[in-house]
């Protein structure tokens, strides 16, 4: 067996505010670790800085690696867990902006990063969309970054799953009035690639947007192991086991019984 932790953590960034939010992430590693030994804390997309900050992330956004990777690293090695936790990140061509995953190791160093592929209205006049779904190594297995409205779009957790992730984080702004859509997709990418999720999404307003949270942490056969109720700060640590994606995958033939020869369409341009 392969039991670990898993702590969402919902929280609400203030609006450009990089040095505040940190603080409050660093408090929140804090809290999640003190109530008991967790193996994975996952923050929410762009919660280093909130979500409307339109041209302003260009002064906002940070390296991957950089000082604000290295500061989250420092508290992750602090309690010994792995932290996924979403920024805005420049290029080394720094007018070239990303909306990105960062999960940093036990030890404090950069295990990996994922830039946003699926980006929603005004993000694509700040970022530029990523095109790569890179599966990161851990302690305990196989994991996979997800932002935002990546999730609604079924062919990033399936590329997940068919390069061996166990373990889908999906960190989220999700508006309020999508609740429907947001607990549906969670559920269906679970079941439809036998993985176990982990969707962390914010709280929250800004100007133009409220958010909804509704964080959990899904199974592969869609049991809910942990959910944060309401729309309010706040975490919850699911105790999972990782070979249970292998049973099920085993006994449901998801994987093995695709017809990609079938699926030609898929990968058209509309």
């Amino acid at each position: 067996m392969r039991e670990i932790r898993v702590a969402i953590a919902q929280t609400n960034p203030r609006l450009g505010d990089v040095e505040g939010n940190t603080y409050q992430m660093k408090r929140r590693i804090e809290e999640i670790c003190g109530s008991q030994e967790v193996n994975l804390i996952v923050f929410p997309e762009l919660c280093t800085t909130g979500y409307e900050c339109g041209m302003g992330f260009t002064d906002l956004a940070e390296s991957i690696p950089g000082a604000l990777v290295n500061i989250i690293g420092q508290h992750a090695e602090e309690y010994g867990v792995y932290v996924a936790f979403g920024m805005a990140a420049k290029a080394k061509v720094e007018s070239i902006l990303y909306d990105a995953a960062v999960l940093v190791g036990p030890e404090g160093e950069l295990a990996g990063a994922y830039h946003k592929v699926h980006l929603k209205g005004e993000e694509r006049l700040a970022f530029r969309p990523g095109f790569r779904y890179p599966v990161l190594e851990t302690d305990f297995g196989l994991v996979g970054l997800m932002l935002g409205w990546d999730l609604a779009f079924p062919e990033v957790a399936r590329s997940y799953a068919l390069d061996g992730a166990e373990l889908l984080c999906v960190l989220a702004n999700w508006e309020k009035p999508n609740e429907n859509e947001w607990r549906s997709y969670v559920y269906s990418r679970a079941y439809e690639n036998a993985v176990f999720v982990a969707a962390a999404n914010r709280v929250g307003a800004e100007p133009s947007y409220e958010f909804l949270g509704g964080s959990r942490v899904v199974g592969p056969r869609g049991k809910t192991h942990a959910i944060v109720e309401g729309d309010s700060e706040g975490f919850m640590i699911a105790h999972i086991d990782l070979d249970e994606v292998r049973k099920v995958r085993e006994d449901a033939q998801l994987i093995q019984c695709r017809q990609p020869r079938t699926y030609r369409n898929i990968v058209k341009m509309y």
